[in-house]
């Protein structure tokens, strides 16, 4: 049987129109081994929505910068929530027990839900990691796109977490987030063939 070929190529995101309501979702939490709902953990100030992997070059350059922002706007009430929709057959580095150790390693301050089926990664529209959503206290989107401009090799400046911060920053004043947006880009999600 021919080995699976691993296709790691840079993809933008998909622009979810704004305004789309959040999907829910039931995933397994791989950190507590709880299922956790949306509705549960949405907050009722903003709720980021984030489509992570534990091998993706680039969502391994602006971790500790995704962990920053979570820990400075958790404070404020912001919930923020990760999700993984890789293929853990053909990418065995993605499955649960790796990303319950990969969260605790990196420190994440969130969930980290494991989208065995993919369904959600649809219902997202979410094509690469990292992938982010803003959405404010009705759950309706008003941010999607990058973390900021750095991308390792492609532009490694320091990660500073600059676009998702003057959206987040936007939502918590009560001001309109600006709708010059600037898709995100990464690995492709790995999905079933």
């Amino acid at each position: 049987m021919p080995a699976i070929q691993k296709i790691m190529a840079y993809t933008e995101s998909n622009m979810l129109p704004l305004g789309t309501q959040a999907p829910d979702f039931e995933l397994p939490d791989t950190v507590s081994g709880q299922i956790r709902r949306l509705e549960e953990l949405a907050s009722d100030k903003a709720t980021v929505v984030m489509f992570l992997c534990n091998h993706c070059p680039y969502v391994l350059y602006v971790n500790p910068e995704i962990v920053k922002v979570a820990e400075e706007y958790g404070a404020r009430g912001v919930a923020f929530i990760g999700i993984s929709s890789n293929d853990a057959t053909a990418y065995p580095e993605d499955g649960p027990e790796q990303m319950r150790r990969h969260a605790k390693e990196v420190g994440y301050p969130f969930p980290y839900l494991y989208d065995e089926t993919q369904e959600v990664a649809r219902t997202y529209d979410a094509a690469c990691t990292p992938d982010f959503y803003v959405f404010d206290g009705d759950r309706r989107l008003v941010y999607r796109g990058q973390l900021d401009d750095s991308r390792p090799k492609r532009n490694p400046v320091p990660a500073t977490g600059a676009d998702l911060r003057a959206a987040l920053d936007a939502v918590l004043e009560g001001r309109p987030v600006s709708e010059q947006q600037r898709p995100s880009g990464g690995c492709n999600i790995k999905w079933k063939m």
